[in-house]
This record gives structure tokens, C-alpha cells and sequence, in this order.
């Protein structure tokens, strides 16, 4: 007879669930007002949300003072693990969401705002990353993923629109296959090890000394595709511009962001042990995916006519410059990308926002795309600060000094060469030259070039709001006095990579 096991309160830690209840208890709360009287304003709702990022943000707060002091957290069945990387990825997955949600409230021409389940999604997808970061359980982060990614696509097809509608099926069935990929990789790796936890997983293949070494690759090749997908990684990038096309741009800019750097915690988790096991040919592999990723997204970005799409290159391009930090291994290079993606995270979102000004419900005539080069040309006429906010964004993107993004690109090129990888350190510079061509493009649009029609006037100086200029007031502070924070947060940042011990 099995006797009964007594679990108690305190060994499940259930403390380090509160960061993603917090966003879940919010979703529900929202559904539930919108039961009981429908028809609010939305900025209730909008304050609903910002106030539940608040307290998510304060709980991780108090979950990084808990982790300095006690080292890594478990809990729920050492389920939930809460080291320096998933407080890290936390913070700027929930800043990220509080800087994008006010956009809300700018929003006259499109109804997706309008409706409580937009912002209750929301608040899911958030909840679905943070688990995502703050487990090494394989299962987890699955639920986690699909979570997320499922209240992303309805939220893309929101935006109402023909393309959006696309672009929201288009994202569903790559993503659906990103997931069958995972599946098979994850079900590899359990009939090897039997575990599906990352560290135990690690730990039997290291002792048995990559006895099923056949496996292991095929397994590595599904869960490798199946964040590439995720990352848009070259050749899985193929979505990528036709999914942020259709979405609004301030959406366009946030998937840009916080998917990305979920999909990067976890990649560091999963491959960094495979790489320091001495495994030559998935470094060899992942070296391939960076540079072809860094390289055929800027020379696609170069002959783009749409600054949407144009953006959307770029992102594809700094997420394998990114990539390259886990490649490398180093905590130099994992705190490099760390520090990367807080600046980017300003520029990008910065630049996305920016593209809000000029949004249209519906096309002038004769014209092809909604953010073509041509909507921007003398944009110094009759805008001057957008036009100056939008070159800050892109010599920013470029890495230009002293903006943000510079930074960014010194460390890791840095954390590269202090690694001994010189020639991906002058391929990594070499790609950060092809790309201020492009960026360079639109400031020559802007600032030398005459206005192609007056309507783009209308349209553009029609869309300003307090609290989009309030956003984009924010992201350009951070990008041009990134300066200043960069050694601080560096410190931080490199305080918690060490302390997980990557």
C-alpha cells in the first residue's frame, strides 16, 4: 500500500509563480468586468493592464532580491526555475509590454483596441513567455510557447485588415510547425535521457559521454528549427516581413522584441551545454545560421521600397547578431546579449512607433504599400522633431556613437574577439557597415529629399497623441543617453548571468 506524501506550501516555493499569475489574474479580471458591463472606455482597460505590469514588475523585483541573496529558486516540483536569465528576460519582456500598451490610447483609426479580449490576450501572452524563461522544464516551456504564440496570432488578426489576416495565418501554420518541430525534438531527447529537464537532460548525456550521438543530432536539428522559426533565422525567416507587414506597426515593433528574447533564453539554456560538451558540429552549425542570418537579411533590407519591411530585415539581422552570443557561450557574450537586447529594445520599439505616425486605415490612391520611403520624403518640412526622432532611431539601429545600439554592438563584437572568434567579430562589423546604408536611406528621404504628395503630410501630422509622443519621448531618451546606463546595467546584467552560472 503507497502511503500518502505530504508536499508542503513551503518546499513548492510558490512564490516563484507569482510573476506570471500576476498578468494571468489580471486577463480574467478584465474578461470579467467586461462580462458584468460592457461598453467602458478602453482606457480602463488600458490602465488595468499598465497597472498589472506594474505589480508583475514589482514581484520580479522582489524575485531578483530573493535570487541575490538565496542563489537560483526553485519551485513547484523544481518545475519553475528562477535564476539571473529569467529575471533578466522578465524585465524586459514586462517593460517592453508596459512601454507598448499605452499605444492603446492613440489609436482612432483601428478597433482592435476597442475590445477588452485584445487587452486580456495580451496579458496571457505575456504570462506565456515569462514561463517560458523561468523554467528549464521541456513540457513548460511548450505550454509557455504555444500560449504565447496562440494569443499572438489572434491578436495580429485584430488588426482587421486584409493583410492582417494573412499575415495572422501565415504566422499560425509556421508556427504550427515550429511546434511539431519542438515536439519531436523534445520527445528525442526524453527516450535518451528520460528526462525532459534541460540540466538533467545535460548531465546523462555527458555522462554517457554522447554514447546516442545519432540522436542527439536529429533531436538538436528539430528543436534548432524549431527556434529558428522563432528568431527568424535565415532560412526560417520567410514570415517574418509578411507577418510584421500585415500587423499594426507598434505590434510589428513588440514581436520584433519580446518573443525573441524568450526564444533566446531558452536556446541559451538548450545549446550552450551542447557547445561547452565539445560538440564541434553544432558550433559549427549555429555559426553558419549566424552569419547567413546576419548577412542575406541586410542585403535583402538593402533593396526593400517599404520602411515596415525594411525594419523587418533589420530585426531578422540583429537577431542573428544576436545569436552569435550564444554561440560563443562565454558569460561575457551571454551578458553581451543581454545588455544588446535592453538597448535594442528602446531603438527598435522607438522606430516601430515612430512608423504609428504615418499609419492609415485605408491606402491613398495610387499608392502600394503603407510606409513606402516615398510617405517620409521631406518629412523634415513639415514634421522636423519626427523626422530627427526617426534619424536618431536609425543611426541608432546603424550603431552609430554615441546612440544605444553601439554599445551593443562593441560588447558582443567584444565578448566575440576576447573569444577568439576574429574572423565572426570583422563579419559581425563588416554587417553592421552594409546595414547603415539602408538605415542612412530614409534620413536621405527625410532630410533631401521634396514631399512626393501632400496627403502623407495630412496623414502623418494627424496621428500625434500625448501618449505617443510620452512613448516615443521615452525610447528616445534611452537611446541617446544609453551612454550613461550602459556600464551600470552591464554590471547588473553580468552580476546575474554569473550568478546562474553562464
Amino acid at each position: 500500500m503507497l502511503e500518502p506524501v505530504n508536499v508542503s506550501l513551503e518546499s513548492l516555493n510558490l512564490m516563484t509563480l507569482a510573476p506570471m499569475l500576476i498578468p494571468i489574474v489580471g486577463a480574467l479580471l478584465i474578461l470579467v468586468v467586461d462580462l458584468f458591463k460592457s461598453n467602458i472606455d478602453k482606457s480602463l482597460y488600458v490602465m488595468l493592464s499598465i497597472l498589472f505590469l506594474f505589480t508583475d514588475f514589482m514581484a520580479l523585483a522582489g524575485s531578483s532580491s530573493a535570487f541575490m541573496q538565496n542563489g537560483t529558486l526553485l519551485g513547484l516540483f523544481d518545475v519553475m526555475l528562477v535564476d539571473g536569465l529569467a529575471i533578466v528576460s522578465q524585465f524586459i519582456i514586462v517593460v517592453a509590454s508596459m512601454l507598448f500598451i499605452p499605444l492603446a490610447l492613440t489609436s482612432k483609426r483601428f478597433h482592435e483596441f476597442s475590445y477588452p479580449e485584445f487587452f486580456a490576450l495580451f496579458l496571457f501572452m505575456i504570462a506565456g513567455f515569462q514561463f517560458m524563461v523561468a523554467t528549464d522544464n521541456l513540457i513548460l516551456i511548450f505550454v509557455g510557447l504555444e500560449t504565447a504564440s496562440l494569443s499572438l496570432y489572434t491578436l495580429i488578426a485584430m488588426h482587421n485588415r486584409e493583410k492582417s489576416f494573412e499575415a495572422a495565418v501565415k504566422y499560425f501554420t509556421m508556427g504550427a510547425l515550429a511546434a511539431g518541430f519542438y515536439s519531436f525534438g523534445s520527445m528525442i531527447f526524453y527516450a535518451v535521457t528520460g528526462s525532459v529537464e534541460i540540466n538533467q537532460i545535460a548531465t546523462v548525456l555527458v555522462a554517457n559521454g554522447f554514447s546516442d550521438i545519432g540522436f542527439v543530432m536529429v533531436g538538436f536539428a528539430f528543436i534548432l528549427a524549431s527556434f529558428a522559426f522563432k528568431l527568424s533565422l535565415v532560412p526560417f525567416h520567410t514570415w517574418a516581413p509578411d507577418v510584421y507587414e500585415g500587423s499594426s506597426a507598434a505590434m510589428a515593433g513588440y514581436m520584433s522584441i519580446v518573443p525573441k528574447i524568450a526564444a533566446f533564453i531558452v536556446a541559451m539554456r538548450f545549446f550552450e551545454f551542447l557547445i561547452h560538451s565539445g560538440l564541434v558540429w553544432v558550433e559549427a552549425i549555429l555559426y553558419v545560421f549566424v552569419v547567413v542570418t546576419m548577412t542575406a537579411a541586410n542585403l535583402w533590407a538593402l533593396v526593400q521600397t517599404d520602411v515596415k519591411r525594411m525594419l523587418a530585415y533589420s530585426s531578422i539581422s540583429h537577431a542573428g547578431f544576436a545569436m552569435a552570443a550564444v554561440m560563443i557561450g562565454t558569460t561575457q557574450a551571454n551578458t553581451a546579449l543581454l545588455l544588446y537586447w535592453v538597448l535594442f529594445t528602446f531603438t527598435n520599439l522607438g522606430s516601430f512607433s515612430m512608423l504609428w505616425i504615418s499609419r492609415q486605415k485605408k491606402m491613398l490612391p495610387g499608392q502600394n504599400s503603407d510606409h513606402s520611403y516615398e510617405k517620409f520624403a521631406g518629412l523634415v518640412q513639415s514634421s522636423p522633431m519626427a523626422a530627427t526622432i526617426m534619424a536618431l532611431f536609425m543611426l541608432s539601429l546603424a550603431g552609430v556613437p554615441p546612440f544605444a545600439l553601439f554599445w551593443g554592438k562593441m560588447y558582443l563584437i567584444s565578448a566575440a574577439v576576447t573569444s577568439g572568434y576574429t574572423v565572426l567579430a570583422l563579419i559581425m562589423a563588416l554587417n553592421s557597415a552594409i546595414a547603415g546604408y539602408y538605415y542612412l536611406k530614409l534620413i536621405v528621404y527625410m532630410f533631401m529629399k521634396d514631399p512626393v504628395d501632400s496627403r502623407y503630410e495630412k496623414v502623418i501630422g494627424s496621428n500625434l497623441s500625448l501618449s505617443l509622443k510620452t512613448i516615443i519621448g521615452i525610447a528616445a531618451v534611452g537611446t541617446i543617453f544609453a551612454f550613461i546606463a550602459v556600464d551600470p546595467l552591464l554590471q547588473a546584467i553580468g552580476g546575474f548571468v554569473y550568478n546562474s552560472g553562464y
